[in-house]
């Protein structure tokens, strides 16, 4: 089997092919800007020149094509199938990329705010990718703590946070989970509340400690069973932290 850092590499090259269909555009306040040189360094890679298309809103990165976003996407994406729910469009990376996933048969994307959607109904990424996948695809006009799907999940994504690590993510995404009944979860930074609430329990960040973590969590995470993944979340928290540790008395 894979290790768990070895799936990303590979999918972000795979997708790199549709990077192209995006082009400058505004929409509200938000704005979809050219691809520029950036230096920045990955979820858990070390750090290097890279080519990227941002979103923004008011002048705010919400997202963009970094190694950040592949690597803390790409597990759930890379281990998608079936009926996939994406809460959040953005730039639509992950949804899309589920889509040209050969085992993934529906991409379902929940988006509130109506400038998003108008966005990518002016840019028609969906449409315009290879194969066909975008016939998988469908957004959805909704609240993502509200949405109740209308045929079973096989995978929740949830991503509709702007910083990577936000206090309450966990009741979030249980709350979303409530409403969504999926098989499997994977959120936006699910590796990093891991490491929060594990060191908050006094665990270390090992198999045994994850594993005893995503249990205090009740949700159904996909990811932590790899091979590699606690090296992953002990990677992922060293890089992006930044002293944003939970207190013990707040551990779930």
């Amino acid at each position: 089997m894979l290790q768990a850092a070895e799936l990303v590499p590979a999918l972000a090259a795979g997708t790199a092919l549709f990077e192209h269909l995006y082009r400058p555009m505004t929409s509200g306040r938000w704005e979809l800007h050219a691809p520029a040189n950036v230096l920045t360094r990955g979820y858990w890679s070390p750090p290097g020149l890279h080519t990227v298309s941002a979103l923004t809103r008011d002048g705010e990165t919400w997202m963009s094509l970094t190694p950040l976003e592949f690597e803390s996407q790409g597990i759930g994406v890379a281990l998608a199938s079936s009926h996939v729910a994406v809460l959040g469009l953005g730039m639509g990376w992950s949804a899309a990329a589920s889509a040209l996933r050969e085992g993934v048969t529906a991409v379902t994307v929940v988006e509130r705010d109506p400038d998003v959607i108008a966005m990518h109904r002016e840019l028609d990424l969906f449409a315009r990718l290879p194969g066909g996948a975008g016939d998988k695809l469908r957004i959805v006009s909704g609240d993502a703590f509200d949405w109740r799907p209308d045929a079973p999940v096989d995978l929740l994504m949830p991503d509709i946070w702007l910083p990577l690590v936000s206090d309450g993510r966990v009741v979030e995404v249980q709350r979303m989970q409530a409403n969504a009944g999926a098989k499997l979860v994977y959120f936006w930074g699910q590796e990093m509340e891991i490491a929060r609430h594990a060191r908050a329990a006094g665990r270390a960040l090992d198999a045994e400690g994850i594993r005893a973590t995503v249990a205090d969590f009740g949700l159904p995470l996909i990811g932590p069973e790899l091979p590699g993944y606690s090296e992953c979340v002990a990677a992922a928290a060293e890089a992006w932290m930044r002293d944003r540790w939970l207190p013990a008395e707040t551990a779930a």
